[in-house]
């Protein structure tokens, strides 16, 4: 969900927020501030560190949301129009002790569970050694702590180093537990810091100073590594960010000057030299170049692109210098729509995470009730030792924490969507990736999507083989028509070599073709009824054209003084990947289905070459039905370009686009394939079925793992600091699984 706000609205208001690095970030927010007077519609962005809200300033200031925000931990500013959504590095103190941000992969979640309020997310901090970090600043000073207690305990006589030990205990513990109270205050009890917090507490209370000193310091180290692996995950989208270059070399008055990408307006023009990044969206207007644009699309083989052809930021000129005027905002390239998308897709719940939500919400307070039968029950009812059942509770109160279950949905989630996005796969959240997972019919447009999107020249057959003036008079006749299959005709026959000179007295007959004279003689190209209705075809002529109009090709007849000259053959050809795209779905069990307006007879050859399904003659209403009819027993994912097949794309399961990066590719469906290959669909299917893979596994683990020590704590088999080892260990185990999906390859 797009957080863009009106700030002119009249009680609409937003900020920056600086340090939000998890989910549960923006629910501590969220949660403080719908507790004070005349606020409401709290819209809080973990991706975009954004802070929105409609307030009624009679009852409360625009100051007293802004010391709310800070006195959680975050620095807040009013809101400033970003300079480059692609590349921009907001910074502030994380809710711990971090200093600049980068987003969480988890989703924008705002229920308990995983480090809700409070938990110790430090921002990634960008490219910073582990020992610079907010975290490792805690690390090492309560490792520190501990060593100088030992240290204590050994040279200093009696109970002093006992003493030594609860000092470094509360003074490594001080932090987690001022966010624990934070946490408290904005109704959020239920937080591992709060947690940790009664537990070093109760350890102190029953003479375990040692070992509490010891979880303190666990507790540490186990989140240093989980955000060390979390920081991976968002490796991707900090990558992408980086494409753009930050300089650019605008072209004034015949005279070059360098000014910063971020300030660059439309209409102005860059000069891009061989080698360099292209600084924005824009349009060749001089030169011509090969464009790599493996960094944008992942496309690996660059392009030789000129004149009035789009470019994207980002972007490599390989081999000469191009002009380009920029048609898109900084802050608009693809690049940056790329970034938003799969930012705001990372808070796109799936099913399956909102279940794992709302579960959580209830397993937090059940492990405490539970931890408080363990307390006193035993001591009450068989006067079992207290102190060896409240060491046990508390031990069952760091196990308890669902951190890893919480975080398995959405780690897997974000590293999937990073990965797609670097290889051209973009889907817009997890519920999307879960529904695909699922896909087990996929149907495609024909035109643009199975074929180029424009006719070729396929077959030429002329009478006496008389095929080079066949081609040079029908050029000659279409050199001035824009019709696509003059275009076509054209483009054959100066990729032969063919010399033409421009007929003269062309005109159109309706729905008949285009005649020109040429040498004084009227020559007529278009269609074959029209030559037979002048006594123009020939019985082996006729013979050829229905052989290939049965092949789903478009015939135009040729003819001079009611002389036929030859044949001309056209057709929308497949793409040269869609038949391996169509044999790849068929391998993992999914089947195909074309949908085109065309005529029956050509969607049955297009369909044919490609062993697939088709329903041909279809108006935009009846590809909807159609859709509509399939999803009734099958989960649908609809393949189009985007616009024509808007309808249809959104009524099937998953709409997916095809198209480079176009306004109409990210925005209108739930996915979009920007490397424009229709075999990148079987890659997409197969990275959405290894995200629902690599989920299920995280769970297992987190559940296992919580299965195994909570049953061991209660019989006393396993203590606080193994507890604290299997709560942040789990998380950190089912951090790194998720991150397995970035090595995820579309090509099988």
């Amino acid at each position: 969900m797009s957080l863009k706000q009106d700030d002119n609205a009249a009680n609409t208001h937003s900020w920056t927020v600086g340090g939000m690095d998890c989910a549960s970030c923006a629910g501590k927010i969220r949660t403080a501030l719908e507790r004070l007077p005349g606020v409401s519609d709290v819209k809080v962005s973990v991706m975009s560190e954004t802070l929105a809200l409609a307030l009624d300033e009679g009852k409360t200031g625009r100051e007293t949301i802004e010391r709310t925000v800070e006195k959680l931990g975050y620095k807040v500013s009013a809101r400033q129009k970003s300079r480059t959504d692609a590349g921009g590095d907001a910074s502030g103190d994380a809710c711990c002790s971090g200093k600049e941000r980068q987003p969480h992969p988890a989703s924008g979640s705002s229920e308990p569970g995983h480090g809700s309020a409070g938990h110790v997310h430090s921002a990634d901090e960008g490219n910073k050694s582990w020992y610079r970090t907010g975290k490792g600043h805690l690390v090492i000073l309560t490792g520190l702590l501990l060593a100088a207690a030992w240290g204590a305990e050994f040279l200093l006589p009696g109970d002093l180093g006992m003493w030594a030990f609860v000092a470094a205990c509360l003074i490594g513990v001080a932090p987690v537990a001022q966010r624990a109270f934070a946490a408290l205050r904005a109704g959020m009890p239920f937080t591992i810091e709060m947690l940790m917090t009664v537990a070093a507490a109760g350890a102190l209370f029953i003479g375990a100073a040692e070992e509490a000193a010891l979880v303190v310091f666990l507790f540490a180290v186990g989140e240093l590594l989980e955000g060390v692996a979390a920081n991976r995950a968002r490796a991707g989208i900090r990558a992408l960010g980086d494409l753009v270059p930050k300089t650019a070399l605008i072209e004034e008055n015949g005279a070059t000057r360098k000014v910063q990408a971020s300030e660059l307006v439309i209409g102005q023009i860059v000069v891009v030299r061989p080698g360099d990044r292209i600084p924005a969206d824009g349009e060749i207007v001089d030169g011509t170049a090969g464009i790599d644009e493996a960094p944008v699309t992942g496309e690996s083989v660059p392009k030789s692109k000129g004149e009035g052809e789009e470019v994207f930021a980002g972007s490599i000129v390989t081999d000469a210098v191009i002009r380009v005027r920029v048609t898109r905002a900084p802050e608009d390239n693809t690049i940056a729509r790329i970034i938003r998308l799969v930012e705001e897709a990372q808070e796109a719940r799936a099913p399956t995470e909102r279940f794992i939500d709302r579960f959580s919400r209830y397993y937090m307070p059940a492990i405490v009730a539970l931890a408080v039968l363990v307390a006193v029950v035993p001591p009450l009812a068989v006067a079992a030792p207290w102190d060896v059942w409240i060491y046990r509770a508390l031990a069952l109160l760091l196990i308890g924490c669902p951190c890893a279950l919480v975080i398995s949905v959405p780690a897997s989630i974000a590293s999937s969507l990073s990965a797609g996005a670097r290889r051209g796969l973009l889907l817009k959240g997890g519920a999307v990736l879960e529904a695909a997972a699922r896909v087990d019919l996929v149907a495609l447009d024909k035109t643009g999507t199975l074929t180029v999107g424009r006719p070729a020249v396929t077959d030429i057959w002329s009478p006496d083989s008389e095929e080079r003036r066949l081609l040079s008079l029908a050029a000659s006749v279409e050199a001035a028509s824009n019709h696509p299959l003059a275009e076509a005709i054209l483009r054959f026959s100066e990729n032969l070599g063919v010399s033409f000179e421009p007929a003269s007295d062309a005109r159109v007959i309706p729905g008949r073709g285009v005649e020109a004279r040429i040498d004084g003689q009227t020559v007529f190209v278009g269609s074959p009824r029209h030559a037979e209705e002048q006594g123009a075809m020939t019985p082996e002529a006729s013979q050829r054209i229905e052989a290939l109009e049965a092949q789903g090709k478009t015939v135009a007849a040729v003819f001079q003084a009611n002389e036929l000259c030859g044949l001309i053959a056209l057709r929308d050809e497949p793409r040269e990947d869609a038949a391996g795209a169509m044999r790849e779905l068929a391998q993992i069990g999914v089947r195909s289905v074309m949908l085109t307006g065309d005529n029956a007879r050509t969607a049955e050859a297009i369909a044919g070459s490609l062993s697939m399904e088709f329903r041909a003659e279809l108006l935009p209403d009846d590809k909807v039905f159609a859709i509509r009819e399939l999803t009734a027993d099958h989960t649908v994912m609809m393949i189009g370009d985007g616009i024509n097949d808007a309808p249809a794309l959104a009524t099937a399961d998953v709409g997916v686009a095809m198209g480079s990066g176009t306004d109409v590719a990210l925005e209108s469906a739930d996915g979009a394939l920007l490397r424009n290959r229709v075999s990148d669909v079987g890659g997409m299917l197969r990275l959405a079925r290894a995200t629902m893979t690599n989920i299920r596994q995280n769970i297992a683990i987190a559940l296992g793992l919580k299965a195994v020590f909570l049953v061991t704590t209660v019989l006393g088999i396993t203590g606080l600091w193994i507890a604290i080892l299997a709560d942040t260990g789990a998380t950190v185990l089912v951090t790194l699984n998720a991150l397995r999906l970035l090595g995820f390859r579309a090509e099988r």
